[in-house]
């Protein structure tokens, strides 16, 4: 099957003024300015099929949003190859920007003093979407979203949540095949976090769209995405399955044990490091490949009302690759 996104060692490298401190600094760089090269993204490849859902991770400036950005179009790459859609996005070609969508949590879409229902209109129109057709995807997304009480309210009067909700609509009102989210559920509550991510994989499943996120938040790529690829000052570090990365960084497993008779901590250092211990309670950090015989001996050797064997929790794995890294 042929990708539907490729990329082919991209780069995308910034020349950054660089000036001095004070009135001084100020008057020399009248005469000469003196710049740096800052490599936002250094050399990446990689592939997306039609379909797939992928976050995109990586610490503050890795280069997520300026990957996403030349994916769209809005960037240009200092080299390498793109292809989206079999377009080169940097063409900005009418066909190809119908049938992709960029939402970004710190940006608006919509106009700002108008209902919201009035910017879904005009995406209409600019997307040439049958009358017909833009009724049913609306109406079935505001039902989603739960929109209907706030279609005709300025969108300044809105909350934050209600106003992501109504700018993927937005986004989403010509059905696009490939659905750039960046941060998405930035500074929502749980509860509306929750409700979007599931509308995504809702509208993922529906329409096949392919999805590249990039999220702070683990729980947004935990619960949406099959796929991870990390980056940082611009390089790839993985590319694959979030099961493969956590068995490839992640060494060693969790047991949660709660005792029915009392325990000494003593007696259990030698199985494995100790993380938390409160009698009947006990966290304990094993190798990942004792993990079956360390359990098998706390189930022998000791009075065990309940035991959990845990995997790292992801956001601890990615925050010691980048710390490391």
């Amino acid at each position: 099957m042929e990708p539907i996104i490729s990329v082919q060692n991209i780069t995308k490298h910034y020349q950054v003024h660089q000036k001095e401190e004070g009135l001084r600094g100020s008057l020399k760089s009248l005469v000469k300015r003196n710049y740096k090269t800052v490599k936002a993204v250094d050399d990446i490849s990689f592939a997306l099929h039609v379909g797939e859902l992928v976050g995109f991770i990586g610490p503050n400036g890795a280069g997520k949003t300026t990957t996403l950005k030349m994916l769209s179009g809005l960037l240009y790459p200092t080299s390498g190859e793109i292809n989206v859609l079999g377009y080169r996005p940097y063409e900005k070609k009418s066909d190809f920007l119908k049938q992709i969508s960029f939402v970004m949590g710190q940006k608006n879409q919509l106009w700002w003093d108008i209902p919201a229902i009035e910017s879904f209109n005009l995406n209409k129109e600019i997307y040439e979407v049958p009358e017909k057709r833009y009724r049913e995807v609306v109406d079935e997304l505001v039902e989603l979203l739960d929109l209907k009480h706030v279609l005709h309210q300025q969108v300044r009067r809105l909350s934050l949540g209600e106003r992501m909700k109504c700018e993927l609509v937005a986004a989403l009102i010509y059905t696009p095949k490939i659905l750039f989210l960046d941060e998405p559920t930035l500074g929502l509550d749980v509860v509306v976090q929750k409700k979007i991510r599931e509308f995504i994989k809702m509208y993922n499943k529906k329409y096949g769209a392919t999805v590249i996120l990039t999220s702070h938040y683990m729980d947004d790529v935990e619960e949406i995405c099959d796929r991870i690829i990390m980056i940082d000052h611009g390089k790839l570090m993985f590319d694959g399955p979030i099961s493969k990365l956590i068995q490839t960084y992640a060494n060693h497993k969790t047991l949660v044990v709660v005792f029915k008779s009392l325990v000494e901590r003593s007696d259990l250092e030698r199985l494995g490091e100790i993380k938390e211990f409160e009698y009947p309670r006990a966290v304990i950090r094993v190798p990942r490949e004792k993990t079956s015989s360390v359990a098998a001996e706390l189930l022998q050797k000791f009075d065990v009302d309940d035991l959990n064997i845990n995997e790292p929790e992801l956001e601890d794995i990615i925050r010691m690759l980048f710390t490391k890294s």
